[in-house]
């Protein structure tokens, strides 16, 4: 029996829906039609169809469907979710808005998927324009999709989420409190917080684009974590990226391979920022039961933009520490913060971070937070040795209770939001979104991954 080939569709009226059930079965028992009538469910559940589709084709004005609520989104939205993924299938476009199509076409064509466009013209151009068309596309170009996602890929996407909310509140929350770090921890305990959203910076941005190529591909693709990084940073730039990543996600744009422009960062010694241990804790997560994993995992998502070994060791620390949280969820706390920074010394590569973190692993938790602050840094430099080491040490301490966690990371100042960040992805790894206030979940700002 003939693989199962699946053409997806983005198309709300009624009658090309049966029109375009019709015609595709001429093309034969083995194709079968998937409709989305919104372009929010289509980008929510298009993924699971990538290892059998044929062909997308979108239209991009919708209308809401009878009784719903809630803009149904566009064609364009779609183009835009797809083109952050590695090329799947050829795309045919379907819509007679002569400029969307343009923009979608271009979505499509600068992420190197192959794309082409049949005018809706005439009471049968399904069959005399856009079937002749598609039978080309299919004929010319196969499935690209190579992806085999793990048995437990689901429970492990679940966790991943869980901490990437932890991290996005957590950069939200530093943000809002990068002035006034002192008023945090009393305005968190009386539960007086401002209403949402919470609109999260850079950190949660990159994080996201690694959520997104794990939750599609099952591991680190260096390649088609630049191309949503770059395209992330295109579509919303001002979300505070530092200067140096500003530059290498513009050359990357331009067309700079990340690896030379990582490579090239500070003169040519790569960036020992704390830029990728601010994003990394999801992949800790979701890599959580296989340490190793995690140590090759999070090097690989490092050196997309920190190629520098301080920036690769913050990174695995960061995301050991998150593994080791949702490993030691069961634990006593007694026994939690020892076995944590037992992993993470063991797995950090031999660096300043480590060394640090060392120091950081013989500060009893009674110690004076501005004064552990003070002996590890609290970010102020933006660099990996300045930042993660605290970190560790708040996360370690605070394993069983978010948002004590989160405001010991915020009020000694510094570098507020990645602090948090750092440290509300990791605690968050553990105690699951069920630790994290539903308030605050609800505050959140609102992302599609």
């Amino acid at each position: 029996m003939a693989a199962v080939k699946t053409i997806l569709i983005l198309e709300d009226n009624e009658e090309r829906i049966t029109d375009f059930t019709r015609v595709v079965g001429e093309l034969g028992q083995e194709y079968e039609i998937k409709f989305w009538r919104d372009a929010h469910s289509m980008c929510r559940e298009c993924e699971a169809f990538f290892k059998t589709a044929a062909l997308v084709s979108l239209d991009h004005d919708l209308n809401p469907a009878a009784g719903a609520a809630g803009d149904p989104g566009t064609g364009l939205d779609v183009a835009k979710f797809l083109a952050d993924f590695i090329p799947v299938c050829p795309v045919l476009l379907h819509s007679s808005n002569t400029d969307r199509v343009y923009s979608m076409s271009n979505e499509f064509r600068f992420a190197g998927w192959t794309v082409d466009r049949v005018g809706p013209l005439g009471a049968g151009w399904i069959s005399t324009s856009w079937l002749p068309k598609v039978r080309e596309l299919i004929a010319q170009h196969s499935n690209t999709w190579k992806t085999e996602l793990p048995a437990d890929h689901a429970s492990r996407v679940e966790r991943m989420i869980a901490s990437l909310d932890g991290l996005s509140i957590g950069d939200a929350l530093g943000e809002m409190f990068a002035y006034r770090p002192e008023r945090v921890s009393s305005l968190i305990q009386q539960n007086e917080l401002h209403s949402g959203p919470w609109f999260h910076t850079d950190d949660t941005e990159m994080a996201i684009s690694i959520v997104a190529v794990l939750k599609s591909q099952g591991h680190i693709d260096q390649d088609a974590l630049s191309r949503r990084f770059s395209r992330r940073f295109e579509r919303d730039p001002e979300r505070g990226y530092g200067k140096m990543t500003r530059i290498q996600l513009r050359d990357n744009l331009a067309g700079v391979p990340w690896q030379v422009t990582s490579a090239n960062a500070f003169g040519g010694r790569g960036s020992m920022g704390n830029g990728g241990a601010m994003r990394v804790a999801p992949l800790g997560a979701y890599f959580a039961d296989d340490l190793n994993r995690v140590v090759k995992e999070a090097q690989a998502s490092s050196m997309v933009t920190h190629v520098h070994p301080e920036g690769i060791a913050g990174t695995v620390a960061t995301a050991v520490a998150a593994a080791m949280a949702w490993q030691l969820r069961e634990a006593s706390p007694a026994e939690r913060a020892k076995r944590l920074f037992e992993a993470v010394l063991q797995l950090t590569p031999e660096s300043e971070v480590r060394r640090k973190i060392l120091v950081a692993n013989q500060t009893p938790p009674e110690v004076d937070l501005e004064a552990v602050a003070k002996a590890l840094g609290r970010g102020d430099l933006v660099t990996a040795p300045d930042t993660v080491p605290f970190c560790v040490w708040i996360a370690a301490h605070y394993l069983d209770n978010y948002p004590d966690a989160l405001a010991a990371a915020i009020c000694v100042g510094g570098d507020c939001d990645t602090n948090a960040a750092i440290v509300g992805g990791i605690v968050a790894a553990g105690v699951g979104r069920d630790g994290i206030p539903q308030s605050w979940l609800e505050c959140k700002e609102p992302f599609l991954i």
